[in-house]
C-alpha cells in the first residue's frame, strides 16, 4: 500500500473494486471511539457539564444508533447540538447549547471537513468558536490514540480481505483521520491488503468513491462495504452495489458476505433481489428520530 499516491492516480489491476469503510464495519472501534473519546470531549469543551446525561443520548443516538451513523465529525457535533437544544429538559436547564453558527458556515464552504481545513480557517479568521471546535476536534484525535489499542478487526474481516487480494482493488474508505486509519490498519497487519487507506481529508466517502472507482470498472464490478447509510449514499452516487454490516449483527454480516456475498459479487448475482434484501433488513435497523422524541409525540 502506498499512503503518498492520490486516489485519482490508482490505476486499475483487476477487473473489480471494493471499497471498505473502517470504524464500526472492518474495526468493532466505534463504540469505544465515541463513548469513551469523543462524548467526554464534546462535555468538557462546550460546558455541558449539567446536561451531560443528555448530551451522551443525543452524542450516541447521533453517532451509533441513528441514520447518521458513521457521519464525518463536525456534521456530527452540529446535530448533537441541534438534539440538545430542542429537548426541554435541556431548555430548562442553565446550560445554553452552543449554536455553531460559525462551523455551519465553514461546514458549508470548506474543501473537506477535516482538521487542516479547520486550522486554516481558525488561523484566517481568528474565530473563537471555530479554535473551541478545533480544539475539541485535536482532543479527540488525543484520546483516541491513547485509548484506542488492541481493538482486532471483526472475525472474518481477515479472509475476506485475502480472498480480495487477488481478485479486486481494495481501498479503505472512511470518515476517519487518515492518521489513525493508518496506525490501525498496520498495528493488525492488515494494511498490506488495500491498495490505499482515505480518511477524511481526502473529501466525503461520495468524493473518495469516485476519485477511486468512478468510470474505471464495468457496471456491477465495484462493491462498497459500510456499515452506515452514509456509506450506501456514498456507493449510489457512483452507481456501486452495497453489502451492509449491520450494527448489532456485524460477525454475521461478514460471514454471509464470507459465504455468499462475495461469490454473488463475482459471479454478477449480487444486484437486484439479493441486495434489496440486504438493504431492506439494513435500513430497518436504525431510525431517524430518537427515542426521547418518539415517546414524546406518543398518544
Amino acid at each position: 500500500m502506498s499512503e503518498s499516491v492520490s486516489l485519482s492516480d490508482l490505476q486499475p489491476q483487476h477487473p473489480y473494486f471494493v471499497g471498505i469503510d473502517s470504524d464500526g464495519c472492518a474495526f468493532p472501534s466505534m463504540e469505544v471511539k465515541h463513548k469513551e473519546c469523543f462524548i467526554p470531549e464534546i462535555v468538557r469543551h462546550f460546558g455541558l457539564q449539567p446536561i451531560s446525561k443528555y448530551a451522551r443520548e443525543a452524542a450516541e443516538f447521533v453517532n451509533l444508533y441513528s441514520q447518521m451513523r458513521g457521519a464525518n465529525r463536525f456534521p456530527a457535533l452540529m446535530k448533537v447540538m441541534d438534539l440538545l437544544a430542542e429537548r426541554p429538559e435541556v431548555q430548562r436547564s442553565p446550560v445554553t447549547v452552543p449554536p455553531l453558527r460559525a462551523l455551519r458556515a465553514w461546514a458549508e464552504h470548506a474543501p473537506s471537513l477535516a482538521n487542516p481545513e479547520l486550522m486554516d480557517a481558525v488561523r484566517d479568521s481568528n474565530d473563537s468558536e471555530l479554535r473551541r471546535v478545533l480544539d475539541w476536534s485535536t482532543a479527540v484525535n488525543s484520546s483516541i490514540a491513547r485509548m484506542v489499542q488492541g481493538v482486532p478487526p471483526f472475525p472474518g474481516v481477515e479472509t475476506i480481505l485475502q480472498e480480495l487480494q487477488n481478485r479486486a482493488d481494495a481501498i479503505v474508505v472512511s470518515a476517519t483521520p487518515s492518521e489513525a486509519l493508518r496506525r490501525e490498519w498496520a498495528e493488525h497487519r492488515l494494511d498490506g491488503y488495500v491498495r490505499a487507506i482515505a480518511g477524511q481529508e481526502v473529501g466525503s466517502k461520495s468524493e473518495m468513491l469516485q476519485q477511486a472507482a468512478g468510470g474505471r470498472y464495468a457496471a456491477g464490478h465495484v462493491l462498497m462495504i459500510g456499515d452506515a447509510p452514509g456509506d450506501w449514499r456514498a456507493a449510489r452516487s457512483i452507481d456501486a452495489l452495497f453489502f451492509p454490516i449491520a450494527p448489532g449483527r456485524e460477525e454475521g454480516s461478514w460471514q454471509q458476505l464470507q459465504e455468499e456475498g462475495l461469490r454473488r459479487f463475482f459471479d454478477g448475482s449480487f444486484a437486484g433481489a439479493y441486495e434489496d434484501a440486504l438493504l431492506e433488513e439494513f435500513q430497518a435497523i436504525l431510525p431517524e428520530d430518537p427515542p426521547w422524541a418518539v415517546q414524546e409525540v406518543a398518544p
